[in-house]
């Protein structure tokens, strides 16, 4: 799985989280890594901290809700790396909320980044790839929540369905051009996105009744991370969605 030294990988929400370590991982193994996220001192942060490391690290600031900012670093990215040849597509959001009191806002917000976003963003990505005719591997980040409910986040879990589906449709349509489409669904990982969640009572309980009594960390997911971006290892995994939650779903 060591096959992605020199390819162009785009991941967004690099700016913490799943994406900073996923930044971090795709560099380490030679990838020459494409930044994208709205924090841009963040991005810059890492590209610093990658650099230091001996990789090659692009900023390439993008809103992931608004298509024209998508379409604008695709295009910088292509004139300044290359083609795109591996897609991490990250970015998300979560809001909390009884259904009943779910604001239009809030539920744009969620399914304008989780699921519009990564649409665009993976049509941006697909099309490098398929003009250039050498194939890709395009990483989608759904969730457990693509396949149950999650209470008072039920945006978020219909935004990870959509990603998974979407997995499957880019996989069907584009896997003639060499192109692989796949999603890695985590369960409870400790990051920013989870804010104070799991340091209060009610975290604490939730952690207790999962089977080995613990969260996952970012670098839970570096092998599957690899083995997804992979040119060679990967070349018959499509249209999957594979769940890495230390049998969380058991629960």
């Amino acid at each position: 799985m060591t096959d992605i030294a020199g390819k162009i990988a785009w991941v967004t929400g690099a700016s913490s989280g799943l994406g900073e370590r996923f930044s971090v991982v795709l560099a380490r193994a030679g990838a020459v890594v494409a930044l994208s996220a709205r924090r841009v001192d963040r991005l810059h942060a890492l590209a610093d901290q990658i650099t230091a490391a001996g990789g090659r690290a692009l900023v390439v600031p993008m809103d992931a809700t608004k298509v024209d900012n998508i379409r604008a670093a695709a295009a910088r990215i292509e004139a300044e790396l290359g083609g795109i040849d591996i897609l991490v597509n990250n970015a998300g959001i979560s809001r909390q909320a009884r259904l009943e009191n779910f604001s239009e806002q809030d539920f744009d917000a969620v399914l304008d980044t989780n699921l519009k976003g990564p649409f665009f963003v993976a049509q941006a990505a697909a099309n490098q790839m398929i003009r250039h005719k050498r194939g890709g591997r395009i990483v989608n980040i759904a969730s457990v929540a693509s396949f149950r409910t999650i209470g008072h986040q039920a945006p978020y879990a219909i935004s990870k369905a959509g990603v998974a589906m979407m997995t499957q449709c880019m996989a069907r349509e584009w896997g003639r051009h060499g192109i692989n489409t796949n999603a890695i669904c985590p369960g409870y990982i400790k990051t920013e996105i989870g804010g104070d969640f799991w340091e209060t009572e009610a975290g604490a309980k939730l952690i207790a009744s999962l089977p080995r009594r613990r969260l996952g960390e970012p670098r839970d997911l570096d092998g599957l991370l690899l083995l997804l971006c992979s040119g060679e290892a990967a070349r018959f995994i499509n249209g999957t969605s594979i769940v890495a939650d230390d049998g969380q779903m058991a629960m």
